[in-house]
């Protein structure tokens, strides 16, 4: 079996090209979409809003943004563990308590919207563990999150050679 054969940007600088500069081309809509995603969840507890982050940004397939939330969790000391089985959060108790798991489920029942709606049962295990102003929070950095993975995939905005730093 031949060894994996991985392309990097020297060989193909096309690939570390977006197909465009939305960020330079809407400068408006961008910063309303930055200020947006600091008034949403800006009470939940960091961490957990970057693990949402993270969390939907793996499964809207954004790798920039899978790359900018998992250092920023680095940043704070989460464990990499954590970040390797994030994917697998259901099983993995020894990383997520309780209020970890309703967070990122309902984050992935509100992603998944129109596809199908949250349910009554999730909704009601999340309010098990969030206050209502917690819940609307957390479901604002849901929509935050998933604005800028829809930017960041559709127009293909490559992961940095050096992890991109908020702020």
């Amino acid at each position: 079996m031949e060894a994996a054969s991985f392309r990097t940007e020297q060989e193909n600088p096309l690939e570390s090209q977006p197909r465009l500069a939305y960020q330079a081309l809407a400068p408006r809509a961008t910063q309303a979409l930055v200020a947006f995603s600091r008034a949403a969840a800006s009470t939940l507890d960091r961490r957990l809003h970057e693990l949402v982050n993270l969390r939907i940004s793996q499964v809207n397939g954004c790798a920039f943004c899978m790359d900018m939330h998992a250092a920023a969790l680095l940043k704070m000391d989460v464990d990499p563990r954590a970040l390797h089985v994030l994917a697998g959060w259901r099983e993995a108790h020894r990383f997520f308590d309780a209020k970890d798991r309703a967070a990122l489920a309902w984050a992935e029942a509100v992603n998944a919207v129109p596809h199908r709606s949250p349910s009554d049962a999730e909704f009601e295990e999340a309010r098990r563990h969030f206050r209502d102003e917690e819940l609307a929070e957390l479901t604002f950095a849901v929509g935050a999150i998933r604005a800028w993975n829809m930017l960041n995939a559709s127009f293909h905005l490559p992961v940095p050679a050096k992890p991109y730093a908020v702020g």
